[in-house]
């Protein structure tokens, strides 16, 4: 659910000149409390839709779904959470090349509200176009908006930090709140009451991103890379030649896909196939990315060596977030289907549980910030690849929670909702020395002249373990122990011989801890 902290990269440190000098949020430059409360509503938006969507999509068109199998529900599911993270590459080069982050945010915000009205009309059509205009928009808000919080600070400034905390807290009240309110009114009024009410608060973002735009000063205002436009006339571009290397290895792909197509290897007129192809195409742009900086990067043996661990943690990512990502596809539906929600004399939603991970991010993220830095302070704080290990094994442990809940579910019982409650504890836990472990450390050991690559590169071990979460939850059907269990088996696993290799890694890290 928590975002991991911006890179300096992404943060896009704006000059000194840039930063509006006010305090006036918490010893904070007044624009924090502009990005804080659009962020906010933005998550509130992304996250109370996200409660709905797999809900809606399998549920039958006597009570107002679509009808759809858990399979095709789970594909279509996977391919929008892929694609939020893959439209953030291009989103982030729009604002840095062409527009601006503060048009870029604007623009995203207007995109998403019109995303989630078009799904609250009563027409497949526009569920999907919905869909599509969710992940346009937000491929456009996300990475620039975090960006924008970076830039309010001078260079040195030792509030960012802190600055970014707050920021972050505004995200996960948006993911904890919404459930309780869409969710609510999507699985008690009308699905597309609720998808209407999840576009509202995406308006109020939106306004309030205009009212409070005086407090960003110059932030944001202008693109990052002048250079594109002042180009002597006659003079190539600068990084024609690479542009051009991405465009032909684009066609070639798209040739390759094509191919397979017509050979029956993959099938790109359902939403299973583009999943799986979309799946494909993510795994080959990695490799191609990683054989290309091996081979012709130009890079030294440390380079080398830190690039090959950073591939590990792509693996091991991925893995991650395929098991943390079925909260709201296979374990939702779990919580519909198997679970017993009735608390306190009220029948809740099954939507209103998918807040528990942002109540969890709040209450122990300041707990874990703490932890870290009193461990460093001893000299006993876990290295990256002891804390991946430990996010691969504790949301390997959710899972195997999952197996003794629908072991006891076995015969059509209802199980109590404390189950979920557990495995989302481990989760979340699993996600705090995982997620923002994974971001800090690959900037670290990433070639300074490729980091901004790098990281478009790690947001896709992010969107192809999406994929993967929704392939999974297609196959749940009506015994889920089988898939639970794999799951379980393949995050403790994997952790577990991650942890044999903790040392050799550190080495190859080359004194990045």
């Amino acid at each position: 659910m928590t975002q991991p902290p911006a890179t300096e990269s992404a943060r896009g440190a704006a000059a000194p000149l840039d930063a509006p000098e006010q305090r006036g949020f918490f010893g904070h430059p007044r624009g924090l409390s502009t990005l804080f409360f659009t962020e906010l509503w933005e998550r509130f938006s992304y996250y109370g839709m996200r409660a709905l969507l797999i809900l809606f999509m399998t549920a039958t068109v006597e009570r107002g779904g679509l009808g759809f199998t858990a399979e095709k529900a789970g594909a279509i599911y996977g391919l929008y959470g892929a694609g939020v993270y893959l439209t953030a590459m291009p989103g982030g080069w729009l604002a840095d090349r062409i527009i601006g982050q503060r048009r870029a945010v604007l623009l995203g915000g207007i995109i998403i509200a019109l995303g989630h009205f078009s799904m609250a009309l009563p027409r497949t059509f526009f569920f999907y176009l919905g869909l599509l205009l969710i992940v346009m928009g937000t491929g456009l808000l996300k990475p620039n908006i975090s960006a924008m919080v970076g830039g309010l600070y001078p260079e040195g400034d030792a509030r960012r930090d802190a600055g970014f905390s707050i920021f972050y807290m505004g995200i996960n009240l948006g993911a904890f709140i919404a459930p309780l309110v869409v969710g609510m009114l999507g699985e008690r009024v009308n699905w597309h009451v609720g998808f209407g009410a999840a576009g509202i608060g995406m308006v109020f973002g939106v306004i309030q991103y205009l009212l409070g735009g005086k407090n960003l000063g110059e932030v944001g205002q202008r693109p990052r890379s002048e250079d594109v436009r002042t180009e002597a006339p006659g003079q190539p571009a600068k990084g024609g030649g690479s542009r051009m290397a991405g465009l032909v290895f684009a066609g070639v792909l798209v040739g390759l896909m094509g191919v397979l197509q017509l050979l029956g290897i993959v099938e790109l007129t359902s939403a299973v196939g583009m999943a799986r192809a979309g799946g494909l195409v993510i795994v080959t742009l990695a490799l191609a990315f990683f054989a290309y900086q091996f081979t012709a990067g130009g890079l030294d043996a440390t380079e080398k060596r830190r690039l090959a661990v950073i591939g590990v943690f792509f693996a091991c990512s991925t893995l991650f977030w395929a098991g943390f990502e079925q909260a709201g596809s296979s374990l939702n539906l779990f919580a519909r289907d198997t679970t017993d929600l009735r608390m306190f004399g009220f029948d809740i939603p099954a939507s209103t549980l998918q807040s528990i991970n942002a109540l969890f991010i709040i209450a122990l993220a300041p707990v874990f910030a703490w932890m870290w830095v009193r461990l460093n302070k001893r000299g006993t704080e876990p290295s990256s690849p002891a804390k991946f290990s430990l996010g691969l094994v504790l949301m390997g442990a959710g899972f195997a929670v999952m197996v003794a809940a629908s072991l006891a579910a076995a015969g059509g019982n209802k199980v109590s909702p404390l189950w979920l409650v557990l495995t989302y504890l481990l989760h979340t836990l699993g996600e705090l020395s995982l997620s923002p472990v994974g971001l800090s450390t690959v900037t670290k050991l990433a070639p300074q002249r490729v980091v901004g690559q790098m990281m478009g590169v790690w947001f896709m071990s992010m969107s192809l373990g999406n994929l993967i979460a929704g392939q999974l939850a297609g196959k749940l059907g009506t015994n889920p122990t089988p898939i639970f269990g794999a799951v379980a088996a393949t995050g403790i696993g994997a952790g577990l011989v991650l942890a044999l290799f903790v040392r050799p890694l550190r080495r190859m890290m080359g004194g990045v801890h």
